[in-house]
Formats: C-alpha cells, structure tokens, sequence
C-alpha cells in the first residue's frame, strides 16, 4: 500500500461536524465530479474513499447514492469506484455550490462553504482525497501534489493551502493544473491540517532517520576528505625528502631534519599530530605538530631551491 493511501485511509475516519462535511464533499464533488442531466457521477480508486462519499451524502442529505465497481482498462486491472448519485441532484449540486439555481457551475466556491479554518481544512482534505498524492518520506524527494483539470479550482485550492503559509505553487502539467509542495517541514504542516496524525508520525521519524543518516554522511565525507589531504601532504613530503636523499644525501640534513624525514617515510599515512606522538614516544624527544610542520618547512623549502 502507498503513503499515499495510507494518508487517505486514515483521514477517511475523522468525525466531522455537519458544516465541515458539506465542505469535504463540495471539494470531492468539485475536483472529481462528473455531471449528467439525470445524476453526478464521482471517481475514485480507493474502496474507503467510495465509502466516505457514500457516508456524507447519506449523513447530509438523507440520500442513498449507489457505489458501482469496475475493472480499471489499464495494465494493472484494479477496482476502480464509481459514487453514482441521482437522487436529489439538482438540490445537492446547488446547497454544495458546485451549480447555481440555473444550472450554471460555480468557478470559486462560495465563502459560506469556507467560513472557518475547519471549514477550509475539511475542504482542503476533500480536496486531498480526489485529486491529491504524497511520496513516501523514504524516496528520494519530498512531493506533495493536486492534479485539477480547471484552472479556477487549482488557483481556489492554492490560495486555501498558502492561508497556513504552505508555500503551495502552481505548474501547468499536459493540460492539467499541479499544485505541489515540496518543502518537508510545509508536508508535515499539511498532513497536521487534514488530521493524518499517524502519518505525521510516520513521517517525523522517517524525516528524523533521514537527517541522522546525512549528518552521518556528511561527517564521513569530511573524515574521508581529511584522509585524502593527510595523503596529499605526506606524498609532497615523501617526494621533497626523496630528492634531497637523491641528490644531496642523508647527511646534508641536520639530525633533526633527518629524524623526521625518516619518520615520514616510515610512516607514511599518519597525519602530522600522530606523527608527532609516534617521533616523541619512540625517541623519548617531545615533538610537537607545530615543530614537525616547522622542519617540514625546512624540508620542503631545501627541495624547492634544487628544484629550481
């Protein structure tokens, strides 16, 4: 089952006050309603989703609509739902302001459908219902998006999103509206105001496993980056002490220059503080990291000049 299901599963079983159905049912109607002369015809793939549609038409309006499963005609054949209803639909379609009194529809619902902040957030999770996805925190990216066929409905939808600073944009996709978000912290913003607080759940720890697991990453790639330097360095070291050994000899260097170029080399892949600890515990001569970087220096500036 996707996330995505999950979410709609869940919010699917919130109790709502009447006011807060008509508004989830107007926005499910709206978004996902298709009107003929004799009933309205509303889709979905998730047997709940039906159910809930179902449940609010009966609870309001005291109306039986009808629920009729098909095969979908693509590859995966899945049920497909269709809520058929006929019964009082011209009343309906009017008290839910998706037509007016002359059998117009209304492009922007009107205000006494949203008069509340839970009247917009039923809305919204209506809306979330037909026409909305989510991907699982565990992918690659976070996304949550709408998919509407008129543009009226996506720009109403947005403006209710962004009242609760959702940062919700707008990109036309092949003749259809996408509102998307894709902000995590805005996502979990969302999933509090539909009511999926299991999801919220879900999806703070996976966000929470996630950010551990970069934090993790980024100090191994700082680690592997100082090894890597350690690396480079010893290699330049190695090669200023190999030319002078080549070309001036071991005792052109004084004793101390030739106790550590020994160490270098013998010692090829420490870091100068180990390096330091190894020289003063093995010669019983304390050396610090900033002495042994000095007599590099001093190393490195001799194999420049016969360099040159």
């Amino acid at each position: 089952m996707s996330f995505t299901e999950k979410v709609k599963n869940e919010i699917t079983d919130i109790k709502l006050t009447k006011s807060e159905e008509i508004a989830e049912l107007s926005s499910f109607i709206r978004t996902n309603g298709k009107f003929f002369d004799e009933y309205v015809e509303i889709y979905t793939e998730n047997i709940k989703v039906a159910k809930r549609i179902f449940c609010l038409v009966k609870n309001i309006y005291n109306v039986d609509s009808e629920i009729i499963t098909k095969k979908s005609q693509i590859f995966d054949k899945k049920n497909v739902y269709f809520v058929k209803l006929a019964e009082k639909k011209s009343f309906i379609l009017e008290d839910l302001s998706v037509f007016d009194k002359d059998g117009n529809y209304i492009n922007m619902v009107n205000q006494y459908i949203i008069g509340s902040l839970d009247e917009i957030k039923s809305y919204i999770r209506g809306a979330f219902l037909a026409k909305g996805s989510i991907n699982d925190p565990k992918t690659s990216q976070y996304h949550l998006e709408f998919l509407f066929d008129k543009k009226d409905e996506s720009v109403m939808v947005q403006e209710l999103l962004n009242r609760f600073d959702l940062n919700a944009k707008i990109l036309l996709r092949e003749k259809k509206y996408m509102i998307y978000i894709k902000d995590s912290d805005d996502i979990s913003d969302f999933l509090k105001i539909i009511g999926a607080y299991q999801a919220v759940m879900y999806y703070e720890n996976v966000r929470a496993m996630k950010e551990q697991k970069n934090i993790t990453n980024r100090l191994n790639n700082c680690e592997q980056a100082n090894i890597d330097k350690v690396l480079i360095s010893s290699n330049e070291q190695i090669k200023d002490i190999e030319l002078i050994f080549e070309k001036l000899g071991k005792d052109f260097l004084d004793e101390k220059l030739l106790v550590v170029a020994e160490y270098r080399i013998k010692y090829p892949e420490t870091s100068l503080l180990e390096l330091s600890e190894i020289i003063s515990i093995e010669t019983n001569k304390n050396i610090t990291k900033s002495g042994l970087n000095h007599r590099f220096r001093k190393i490195k500036a001799i194999a420049e000049r016969l360099k040159s």
